[in-house]
């Protein structure tokens, strides 16, 4: 079978193989249950939106290993005692589970799982490794996202962050993750044409650096593109540029500001666009910002319609980690269902199959959410979770990314003032575990002191 890199089973970490070995060396038959949650909230975080989850369906849609993967595998020293039953095994890998998620764009909180996996256990293993990456990076990208379209108070927020991302395929999906946290569009081409995501930009300073004349890289720019053109005005001197662009009576569709003193120069900029009639010129910045410079821009009276953010954004640079976990909390053997719970200091984690249940008050604003069992009935919460997969099919359609951003939006402006804060200082936004569950914890608890003779 020929290889897809894009969908391979070696994008997994060497011990999720370890373990598919061992069970079925053992003859461990177990159907499984894993959720994957975040822990903590990183720093200046007061929420967190999901995303990453149609690359995670379409992983396990199509998980493979090619016939060249398992000869590698074999060659490996920690495979050396595995009979021939694993490599035939992982010949015939397909994901066969079911999976339960959050959709993109939903607004959660640390300890909610946003995604349930149940499956054979060793198809859940293989497929770790990607689920964690797939949704760690674009939850990431999309809260900061949220963060500084916030910032923005509405004005559009282009995402521009692809060479400075960690990677091609990194930019491509930073682009994705960005939009469902609120931005309009991406500089990235291929993420448009992937997505069918808005792509934005027309010139660098290199135009009009190749040109001997400003004027005259101005006028050229306009004559091939008169409806799209944003002039870069900072290459010299921005007041002399704009001044060129009016005397030249030539209304491109903006400026843009890439460096300087972007408060005075853009408010300098609205006031003699608009004496000259061009009240419809947009007045576009770039240039290192992220939500704290917006929010100081706008505090000044920066006179800005749009903004462009790049490495701040596609790198979440004041918090470039998340740490999304993926635990067992159920297990079934020989019809025999056994729930799971990790109990290590500052490390534990509750079992069974959970959903997530949000309160809101009569205004529609949230007021805080249970963690309970799946089973379990709260009168008038919305529940989180939605089943997305079915025996290894999705039951759901593609995520729609203007859709996932609405719902981001929508579910941001229903969080508590605090929790919107920027500074994340907040207090933390109530989320409880219900009664049962804790009970569950506790009989886990004790079976397993009972076990281990503790």
């Amino acid at each position: 079978m020929p290889s897809n890199p894009k969908y391979s089973g070696l994008q997994t970490d060497l011990y999720e193989l370890t373990m598919a070995a061992g069970y079925l060396e053992t003859g461990f038959d177990a159907r499984a249950t894993f959720e994957l949650f975040v822990r903590s909230l990183p720093p200046r975080r007061n929420y967190l939106v999901a995303a990453g989850l149609d690359q995670a369906l379409d992983f396990l849609e199509n998980v493979r290993f090619s016939n060249k993967e398992i000869a590698y595998l074999r060659k490996q020293p920690v495979f050396a005692r595995i009979g021939g039953d694993f490599f035939q095994y992982l010949a015939q890998f397909r994901f066969s589970g079911d999976v339960w998620a959050m959709p993109e764009g939903a607004v959660f909180f640390p300890g909610e799982p946003i995604l349930r996996v149940t499956a054979p256990i060793v198809e859940a293993q293989i497929v770790e490794t990607f689920l964690l990456a797939a949704i760690n990076f674009q939850t990431m990208i999309a809260c900061k996202a949220a963060r500084v379209t916030q910032a923005a108070a509405g004005r559009p927020v282009i995402e521009f962050g692809t060479r400075r991302a960690h990677g091609m395929e990194s930019g491509v999906l930073a682009a994705r993750a960005a939009v469902i946290g609120g931005c309009q569009g991406t500089s990235n081409v291929a993420a448009g044409h992937q997505f069918g995501i808005p792509i934005y930009g027309t010139q660098a300073h290199s135009w009009i650096m190749a040109h001997e004349d400003e004027e005259e890289a101005f006028r050229r720019f306009l004559n091939i593109f008169p409806d799209h053109a944003v002039l870069l005005v900072d290459t010299y001197d921005v007041r002399a540029a704009v001044e060129k662009i009016i005397s030249m009576g030539r209304k491109p569709r903006g400026v843009r500001l890439d460096s300087g003193d972007l408060s005075a120069d853009s408010a300098w900029a609205r006031q003699r666009l608009d004496q000259a009639g061009w009240k419809d010129v947009i007045v576009f910045a770039s240039g290192d910002l992220d939500e704290d410079r917006i929010s100081s821009l706008l505090a000044d009276g920066a006179k800005i319609d749009g903004f462009g953010v790049g490495t701040a954004l596609v790198t979440s640079n004041d918090s470039p980690t998340l740490g999304v976990i993926y635990k067992l909390v159920e297990i079934e053997i020989g019809g025999e269902v056994r729930s799971a719970a990790k109990f290590s200091a500052a490390k534990v984690t509750y079992p069974g199959r959970k959903q997530v249940y949000r309160f809101s008050h009569p205004d529609g604003m949230f007021a805080n959410d249970v963690i309970g069992l799946l089973d379990e009935d709260f009168p008038g919460t919305e529940t989180l979770l939605e089943q997305v997969m079915i025996d290894g099919k999705r039951s759901v359609t593609r995520t729609d990314l203007d859709a996932a951003r609405e719902r981001c939006l929508q579910q941001r402006a229903r969080l508590p003032e605090p929790v919107r804060s920027l500074n994340g200082e907040a207090a933390p936004y109530p989320v409880w575990h219900s009664e049962r569950l804790e009970g569950l914890l506790e009989k886990v608890r004790r079976r397993v002191r009972h076990a281990a003779h503790i």
